[in-house]
Order: structure tokens, then sequence, then C-alpha cells
């Protein structure tokens, strides 16, 4: 049997103290940096677009959207309604960017590059608006991935 020297000891214990202290702290920041996740994350109850921008879509709508989805964005014969309970719930959890996207890449239908991104992101906050979804200081982005980090949510959290 071998004993260890009382310094070979001394430092298995620094060796563990140091071990643990470098554990907490990094349990300690990741508990913080989740904290800082959960107060960027954005919903559309955060006020993402402009009274202005609504204003601007709401004849861009009726120019470019309400032959197939109805002037009051009820739809039509082969387009859903844009407002209402059946239209929130189907994009319920997703991001407005998903939804900015659908609109980007495939509306009008049949002449999706006759609308500019800063028409559709102004279309897209007359459909927020709509949907009684509050105004807030700051314009919709016209860009996907800046339009990802907002969650589109029903109810308000």
């Amino acid at each position: 049997m071998t004993r260890s020297s009382p310094a070979r000891g001394d430092m298995r214990v620094k060796s563990l103290r140091t071990a643990i202290g470098a554990g907490a702290v990094i349990g300690m920041l990741a508990v913080c940096s989740a904290g800082v996740v959960a107060r960027q994350a954005r919903s559309v109850w955060d006020g993402v677009y402009t009274a202005e921008q609504a204003l601007r879509g709401a004849p861009l709508y009726q120019q470019s959207c309400a032959e197939c989805h109805g002037p009051e964005m009820s739809g039509g014969e082969m387009s859903p309604g844009l407002v209402g309970g059946e239209f929130v719930w189907n994009w319920n959890g997703l991001s407005v960017g998903d939804l900015f996207e659908r609109l980007r890449v495939s509306m009008p239908q049949g002449e999706p590059g006759s609308v500019s991104r800063q028409e559709k992101a102004d279309i897209l906050a007359f459909l927020l608006e709509a949907n009684d979804f509050p105004v807030g200081d700051t314009e919709l982005a016209d860009r996907t991935a800046m339009l990802r980090g907002i969650t589109f949510l029903v109810q308000e959290p």
C-alpha cells in the first residue's frame, strides 16, 4: 500500500476545487445566456410594424391581393382568408419570416416578381393590423432572415 505525499494530496484537492469552480461558472453563464435569449425573443404582440407601414400596405393589398383573397381579406373560391381564426391558427408558432417568405416567393400567384420586397413587407404589416396585432415604432423588415426572429403567436404571451 502506498500513500500519497501531502503535497500530492493538496494538488488533487486544488484541481478538484478548480474543476468545481469552472463548472459553476459555466453553469451560471448558461443560465444567464438562456435568460438573454428569452428576453430577446419577439412575437407579433411586440409591435413589429408601424401604423404608417400598414397604411401603405392597404392599397397595395387591394391592387395585388384582393382579386384572389377578397377585398375584405375573407378569401375567395380558391384562396384562403387572411384574417380570423383559421388563418392565424395556421401560422401559430411559425415565424413572421416564414409568412413573409411565402408572400415573397409565391404572391401574387403567377406574378410574384411584380411586387417588391418592401411592398410585400407593407402588405404583411397591413395583414398584421387586420388581425388586430399591435403597432409599434419600427417598420417590419423586408428581409426573411430578420423576420425569422419574430414568432407568429395567436395569443398574447
